[in-house]
């Protein structure tokens, strides 16, 4: 039998926000997400969120639930 490879994956939340679009909040997050956690894998969107004032979108906000590996 050969040697079987395993890992080990976390999840941490991140909340992240841009006034341009969801899509940014989430580039950004994931940006800043990698300059601190190694072996990131994946992420998927908890929740969405805007702020509004005077009856336009100002903000776009997004809960990120980021995985990555854990290093042996």
């Amino acid at each position: 039998m050969g040697s079987v490879m395993s890992s080990v994956a976390r999840v941490t939340e991140i909340i992240s926000s841009s006034t341009e679009s969801f899509e940014d909040a989430v580039a950004k997050g994931i940006e800043r997400a990698t300059e601190t956690l190694r072996g990131v894998q994946g992420a998927w969107i908890q929740e969405q969120k805007v702020v509004v004032e005077d009856g336009k979108v100002v903000e776009y906000r997004v809960d990120l639930k980021v995985t990555f590996i854990l290093e042996e």
